[in-house]
């Protein structure tokens, strides 16, 4: 098996400066992981606020970042989870979720959940081709 942990800029340390026992993104198989990714700025690891569009263009920026490191890109993305606050979202997160998978779109579960330990109401991620 070929299994690599991608490290991506900025991204990786600021999971890592929580404690958090992951890695962003693994490469393995022909296929890239990525793990949930929150509303993150890719420049300073921070979480975006603002509303539920913001932070799903902002995860999906995330993940592209994270595809970006393991040297492919969103057009490979095959697989995506999206995890909500509120199942309220939904329509919303599609808007902006389609701007970014408009055609061919990858399969996809949407899954509401309880809540986070962190201020965000969006997660996602993703498997894609290498």
């Amino acid at each position: 098996m070929n299994r690599r942990v991608i490290e991506v800029p900025v991204l990786s340390q600021a999971l890592g400066a929580l404690g958090v026992p992951l890695s962003l993104v693994v490469s393995a198989n022909g296929f890239v992981f990525v793990s949930g990714i929150p509303p993150m700025d890719c420049a300073t690891g921070a979480i975006v606020r603002g509303d539920i569009e913001t932070q799903t263009r902002a995860s999906i920026e995330a993940l592209g970042h994270c595809l970006q490191a393991a040297g492919s890109s969103l057009d490979n993305v095959v697989s995506t989870r999206v995890y909500a606050s509120n199942a309220g979202y939904y329509a919303a997160i599609n808007e902006i979720y389609g701007q970014y998978f408009a055609s061919a779109p990858p399969a996809r579960t949407f899954v509401a959940v309880g809540s986070w330990p962190r201020a965000f109401d969006v997660e996602i991620e993703c498997t894609a081709l290498a």
